[in-house]
């Protein structure tokens, strides 16, 4: 298998559990009327959980600390997929559902595209950037179709939640050129331990929560925050971010689904067709060719 197949594949995987997050988030938060977890200690909180389980496995594999070349770009994926992703989700998701955000959402391939492109100097052909547009366009379209997809208030949030993931993507790929994808991870949650902990434990819910909030909780620190990235920093990596970021085009339909059994939200039968048209758009733009250029970190 090449890698660019083990990349794609490692990617969905990622897509998979990363589609979770949407309704887990809003069964953690809750909503306006039946607020649960504050959304700044799940935040923080599922960060320092994912941090102190990196801690353990960085000790158990032995990891060596990573170069001081790196630092800097462990920082800014730290910026990225640690505070500003979470922050902005778990804020706009007190105010939308779940199903809102995840359509909103399909802009972030495009835009974690475009920051690769500009980044690492990869040159995507017309062909692949004329899929991309048409994956995304799909995506805002459906969004205008199902009426929940309008603008609103929250969506300043869920842009600043699009940018900082994009960012935090393309630095977690360079990274994972240097260190395996599940160190790259871990060291980014154990360099942000020093705020994320106190902060955590500074806004730990004073009201009692459902069981069902916890649960969503611990998801989005186990799988969200941590092993989703195992799967999908090694894809980036190895698929290349350009090419392999547009599988997310996905994400929000795979959302939608999820959304039925966690949250009771319920599915429109468009939904599938919308995203058997997306998967197809996906398929085709993964054909299309990506020049790729190889860039030191340091």
């Amino acid at each position: 298998m090449t890698d660019h197949r083990r990349g794609f594949l490692l990617g969905a995987l990622g897509v998979v559990i990363f589609a979770m997050t949407m309704p887990m988030t809003r069964l953690a938060v809750g909503d306006a009327s039946a607020p649960q977890l504050p959304p700044a200690f799940v935040t923080a909180g599922r960060a320092a959980l994912a941090g102190l389980l990196s801690i353990a496995y960085l000790w158990a594999v032995r990891a060596p600390r990573p170069p001081r070349a790196l630092w800097p770009v462990l920082a800014v994926c730290a910026i990225g997929t640690v505070l500003g992703f979470p922050l902005g989700l778990a804020m706009a998701l007190r105010d939308v559902p779940a199903m809102h955000a995840s359509v909103i959402t399909g802009v972030l391939p495009l835009a974690t595209a475009l920051v690769a492109a500009a980044v690492t100097g990869a040159r995507p052909s017309v062909g692949f950037w004329a899929c991309a547009l048409a994956g995304c366009g799909l995506v805002l379209a459906f969004a205008a179709w199902q009426g929940g997809g309008a603008l609103v208030a929250a969506d300043v949030w869920l842009a600043l939640a699009m940018g900082s993931a994009a960012v935090g993507y393309v630095a977690g790929a360079r990274a994972s050129a240097v260190l395996p994808a599940e160190q790259v991870i871990c060291w980014v949650l154990v360099g942000s331990l020093p705020f994320t902990l106190p902060v955590a434990l500074l806004v730990w819910p004073q009201a009692p929560a459902q069981a069902a909030a916890w649960g969503g909780f611990v998801y989005v620190a186990l799988f969200s925050m941590w092993l989703g990235f195992f799967a999908w920093y090694r894809g980036l990596a190895l698929g290349g971010v350009v090419r392999v970021s547009q599988v997310q085009l996905v994400q929000p339909f795979l959302a939608l689904l999820f959304a039925v059994p966690v949250l009771g939200e319920r599915l429109e039968p468009a939904t599938v067709g919308f995203s058997l048209a997306v998967i197809a758009v996906v398929f085709l733009g993964r054909r299309m060719p990506v020049r790729q250029k190889v860039q030191r970190v340091a």
